[in-house]
């Protein structure tokens, strides 16, 4: 929950939040909207097809990858390609076997049930999807003790799209049972402008060419940001009178936001600047690092350094948080020769 309510208050985190309420109208509805993952959206196109000239249901899917790029309109286009009903839900919803059921004899035939976060599954509803997704059954156990016996009711068959941000979480049996694997990887700023001018487009915005670029090159590589920090860049533009939204106030907007130019927001800045200025660059513990800023250990772990390891600002050792050359470089302090014989330690290691 706490990295929920973080999300709604950061606009660079690419987790949902209460600032997306406009993102299903966002949405790409086709293939052919759809902007990036070439080879994902290549390789399902063949499979949607294949399964509708057999007229069977597609593979059940597995979709992985970091938050925001886009493994829920995948979902929705995966099901209108297939012109089947969608059903959503997510894993820490399934809180028993019994609600899984109840999910599952609802389905018609040939439907796609998407289950977001589903490495948060739990363990006892995990073992009746096996079943499901395999025999397209549902085994349930009646009584306890000698007593007991199992009933298995024939399911409709339907496509199983599972979405995760961390594949290793998910048990292997689970995982063996789907047919189709694929990573979604971060977009580059040409396809994040793409996406800018479309959701400018259905949004009704006036945005010129230059600031689709310079509100993509702050996205960190995900549409979800992109398109959040299009509408409010749209809403500085509009209290300041401005009809169409140009660099300027693109770039007037994301500073009265503190977004630099990398996409980096007070938070990440305040978690190099407590590692250099009082760990001297590191190492220094997780543990110890959250204490000083005064955050919990694991929202940094999971939400504060994915984007600053990707940019090579930061470095997980076993003997702590170090910052790297590039860390020093955006946060303009000049490294002591210590600081430099370490880094080039950890970059050996």
């Amino acid at each position: 929950m706490f990295e929920e309510d973080l999300a709604a208050e950061r606009l660079v985190m690419s987790t949902k939040g209460e600032l997306d309420a406009e993102e299903n109208a966002l949405r790409p509805k086709t293939m052919a909207e759809y902007v990036g993952q070439s080879k994902v959206k290549e390789n399902l196109e063949v499979y949607i097809s294949s399964a509708k000239m057999r007229g069977e249901p597609l593979d059940h899917v597995l979709l992985y990858g970091p938050p925001g790029l886009g493994k829920t309109t995948l979902a929705h286009i995966i099901a209108s390609e297939l012109g089947v009903q969608l059903k959503l839900t997510s894993g820490p919803a399934i809180e028993r076997s019994g609600d899984l059921a109840a999910i599952l004899t609802n389905l018609n035939e040939g439907d796609v049930l998407f289950i977001d976060e589903i490495h948060r599954l739990n363990r006892s509803v995990e073992e009746v999807l096996y079943s499901a997704m395999e025999d397209y059954a549902l085994d349930i156990i009646v009584g306890k003790g000698p007593s007991a016996r199992n009933i298995r009711f024939t399911l409709k068959k339907f496509t199983l799209v599972g979405a995760t941000t961390k594949a290793g979480m998910l048990a292997s049996p689970l995982r063996d049972r789907f047919g189709v694997l694929c990573r979604l990887d971060m977009y580059t700023p040409a396809e994040l402008a793409q996406i800018v001018t479309r959701s400018a487009r259905v949004l009704g915005i006036d945005l010129a060419a230059d600031a689709a670029q310079e509100i993509s090159r702050r996205s960190r590589g995900t549409p979800r940001i992109a398109n959040r920090l299009l509408k409010r860049v749209r809403d500085f533009a509009a209290v300041g009178g401005n009809a169409r939204v140009t660099v300027e106030d693109a770039r007037y907007a994301l500073r009265r936001m503190d977004i630099d130019e990398l996409g980096l927001d007070d938070t990440d800045r305040g978690l190099l600047r407590a590692l250099i200025e009082k760990f001297g660059g590191g190492p220094a513990g997780l543990e110890t690092l959250a204490a000083t800023i005064n955050e919990d250990a694991n929202t940094i772990e999971d939400v504060y350094e994915p984007y600053l390891l990707q940019l090579g600002f930061l470095a997980r050792t076993p003997r702590g948080r170090v910052c790297l050359k590039g860390g020093y470089e955006h946060m303009g302090v000049k490294m002591s020769e210590k600081q430099r014989a370490q880094i080039s330690i950890f970059d050996e290691e």
